[in-house]
């Protein structure tokens, strides 16, 4: 699986740095992989492949577009019912592991020529709201919106957006999965989480410089800044902050002689490092460890602008 292929790197998450440093060791030894490990389903399986053996084109790169197929929803083993068991069936099914709806699958495989519809409270408490026959599931069923995986992600949110699911089709025409709006706002959170925190801790290291530095001292060497106009803290960078904030000279003026300045580099080599992966979409989020390190920076330059460390007011 891309899983375990990740594992023989010493990897468990395809962010930008390791996904670099895998595709150039395959390059250097005329290897693929099929489908791309970077864009297909963590737990799916690929092929390892000699460039010579590879069933496209050699000099073709891996299509970048993200599918609803790299959704872990798009892959986990569904739970349904057949046409003609009783409504209470459906409604006891979904009550105990608290869905909202339920494919409607007439035979023993999920596979779409098997796909009859798809029953849900709505289409229940619509029929009921009306007076008519509910007896069985076949009675309450509606039509099922169903997409490929290979559809892209921005399509099926659409979709999802309008009905509050979509069942997922494999290659062999599975139902492999379905994906609703929940799992989209898990998937929300999982990804633009550390967006929001990398965020907050830029703002609190440009309150924390705001006002210390000369233009000439945040600019410094051109060649890290590659020549980019600073005219003040808002034109800075993480890596700006983090150059000035290990300088020890630098350090001497700002408040804050309770903290070890290395300790305190060194975290925020590991903030930038994973601000780095994040800027790139990546479906698989990002560590419980690398969460926690954003999480304790944030936690830590909160309290320095909670105890007016951190002021963000430029200093006379």
């Amino acid at each position: 699986t891309a899983r375990e292929f990740l594992g023989k790197f010493d990897a468990k998450r395809r962010g930008r740095s390791i996904v670099n440093n895998i595709r150039n060791q395959l390059e250097e030894a005329g290897l693929r992989t099929e489908p791309d490990f970077q864009f297909a389903y963590i737990d799916s399986k690929i092929s390892v492949v000699s460039v010579s053996e590879f069933s496209g084109d050699p000099k073709e790169q891996p299509d970048p577009t993200h599918r609803i197929g790299s959704l872990e929803a798009a892959h986990k083993e569904l739970v349904t019912v057949k046409p003609n068991d009783l409504l209470a069936c459906a409604i006891t099914k979904m009550q105990l592991r608290d869905f909202s709806r339920l494919p409607v699958i007439d035979g023993t495989k999920p596979n779409v020529n098997n796909l009859k519809g798809i029953i849900s409270w709505r289409s229940i408490g619509l029929r009921l709201a009306f007076g008519c026959e509910c007896q069985e599931v076949r009675h309450c069923m509606e039509p099922a919106q169903k997409i490929h995986e290979d559809t892209s992600l921005f399509e099926a949110i659409s979709i999802v957006t309008k009905y509050g699911y979509v069942l997922v089709e494999d290659r062999n025409r599975t139902i492999c999965g379905i994906v609703t709006a929940s799992d989209l706002s898990n998937q929300f959170e999982k990804i633009a989480g550390p967006f929001l925190l990398v965020g907050e801790i830029e703002g609190h290291l440009r309150n924390l410089i705001h006002g210390e530095f000369t233009i000439a001292e945040m600019k410094g060497d051109q060649q890290i800044t590659n020549d980019q106009e600073i005219t003040g803290t808002a034109d800075l960078t993480f890596g700006h902050y983090q150059r000035l904030l290990t300088n020890p000279e630098y350090w001497k003026r700002l408040a804050l002689s309770a903290l070890d300045r290395k300790e305190f580099g060194d975290c925020l080599e590991s903030a930038r490092a994973i601000r780095n992966d994040i800027m790139h979409f990546d479906p698989d989020g990002i560590t419980l460890e690398e969460i926690t390190t954003l999480r304790n920076l944030a936690g830590l330059l909160e309290n320095l602008a909670r105890t007016g460390v951190i002021t963000g007011v430029q200093k006379k």
